[in-house]
């Protein structure tokens, strides 16, 4: 699993740092969350292809979340894009986007599909035989989610040594990594366990930008591997965190160690600070594993319960 950090910072743009945006790759998926502006200048600088982004997450309606979209959008037609395109956001999107497209008479080459949310409780998105993604309801100043990405456990792995001492033959193999036990011509029943080795743990992603503090969302990211949470704000302006309804990195780590997540990105700065190493000495106080978004930065995580 892979995240490549587009832009990470609160509302200004500036000529080096970027407004929210990432790309999560998952069992080979492409995965765009979020879409800020200066988002397609980014995918190039990090040589990442467009004709892979099927699908387009986007967490609320602030212009530093999505102000890139309907830019990127248009490149894919001036690309002769024909692949469909799936865009998962607040209720509200479509009509903002179909109005640009309407006025410029920009119409797309290629479907494009958007799936509008408005539950305020988690909700299953998008689902395939790899990935499943959720929903994570924030709490935010308008209507906000976060999104939660969850690989599906894989077939068990064949262990060869083990069918060939068994003679067993080839055509039974399918049912073998199925999870099925096998029953020998003398009648022998030889259990899968023996047959075969654990697959790969499935892994989660969970991104929660823009919220404040807000525990009603550990029981949906409990335990994820990687849990990306804003940090606007170092705890000496935390009164303008609540106003704003933004979190401090103090507060992401403790919900961090509140869900028992295994790896903390912190992202979503204020502008307003000289350094962001200043978020990780203060997070780090409450949850060890720490790590800091920054433009351009990617991330591999694999599971080492394997």
């Amino acid at each position: 699993m892979k995240l490549t950090i587009l832009g990470c910072y609160a509302a200004t743009p500036r000529t080096f740092t970027n407004p929210t945006s990432q790309i999560l790759d998952i069992k080979n998926r492409l995965f765009l969350i979020d879409c800020g502006e200066g988002t397609q200048v980014q995918l190039r600088k990090n040589k990442i292809k467009f004709s892979k982004i099927n699908h387009i997450f986007i967490s609320h309606l602030h212009g530093d979340h999505f102000f890139g979209l309907i830019g990127l959008i248009s490149t894919f037609m001036l690309l002769n894009r024909t692949t469909d395109l799936h865009i998962y956001g607040p209720k509200g999107i479509k009509e903002i986007i179909m109005l640009q497209l309407k006025l410029s008479n920009s119409w797309t080459s290629y479907g494009l599909y958007f799936h509008e949310l408005v539950s305020k409780e988690s909700e299953v998105i998008f689902e395939d035989d790899k990935v499943l993604v959720k929903t994570i309801p924030l709490k935010h100043r308008i209507y906000t989610n976060g999104f939660l990405f969850q690989e599906k456990k894989d077939k068990r792995k064949l262990n060869v040594d083990a069918v060939q001492t068994y003679e067993i033959e080839e055509c039974y193999f399918q049912n073998i990594k199925n999870g099925k036990d096998i029953v020998l011509d003398d009648g022998r029943v030889i259990e899968n366990d023996k047959l075969t080795f654990d697959p790969v743990a499935p892994m989660s992603y969970a991104f929660c930008s823009d919220t404040a503090y807000d525990e009603s969302i550990i029981p949906t990211i409990n335990e994820v591997d990687v849990l990306y949470h804003e940090s606007t704000f170092l705890e000496s302006e935390s009164a303008l965190a609540n106003k704003t309804m933004h979190s401090t990195a103090k507060e992401a780590a403790t919900i961090a160690l509140k869900a028992k997540v295994k790896t903390l990105v912190l992202g979503h700065y204020s502008t307003r600070y000289e350094s962001i190493d200043k978020f990780k000495e203060e997070a780090i106080s409450i949850f060890p594993e720490i790590l800091l978004a920054n433009d351009g930065k990617s991330f591999e995580f694999k599971n080492d319960n394997f």
